[in-house]
C-alpha cells in the first residue's frame, strides 16, 4: 500500500514538472523580447527540473542515487539563475534599442 502512495505523489510531482516544462516552452515562443524569453526559459529549467527530480527521487525511494539527484536539484537552483542572470546583463550593457523595451534609468 505505501508503495503505491510513494508511486502517486511521484507520478503528481513529475506532471507537475511536465506542466511546467509546457509553460516554459509557451512562455519562450509567446514572448517578443529576449530578457522576457530568457526570464520564462530560466524559471522552467530551474523549477521545472526540480520539481521533476523530486517526483524520481520520490519513487526511487531514498537511497544513495536519491541523494545524487538532490545535489544535481542543488547545483541547478545555483547554476541556472546565475547564468541566466549573466546573459541577461549581457544583453541589456549591448542592446542599443533597450528603450524600445523597457524603461531605462540616466545615471
Amino acid at each position: 500500500m505505501l508503495e503505491w502512495v510513494q508511486f502517486m505523489i511521484g507520478t503528481l510531482f513529475l506532471l507537475t514538472g511536465i506542466i511546467i516544462f509546457g509553460i516554459e516552452i509557451y512562455g519562450a515562443f509567446r514572448f517578443d523580447y529576449v530578457l522576457n524569453r530568457m526570464h520564462m526559459a530560466a524559471f522552467g529549467d530551474t523549477f521545472g527540473i526540480g520539481v521533476s527530480l523530486v517526483g524520481l527521487m520520490i519513487i526511487s525511494g531514498f537511497h544513495f542515487t536519491t541523494l545524487k539527484m538532490a545535489l544535481i536539484i542543488v547545483f541547478l537552483w545555483n547554476a541556472s539563475p546565475v547564468s541566466s542572470h549573466l546573459i541577461a546583463r549581457l544583453e541589456a550593457t549591448t542592446n542599443e534599442k533597450l528603450e524600445e523595451h523597457m524603461e531605462v534609468e540616466k545615471e
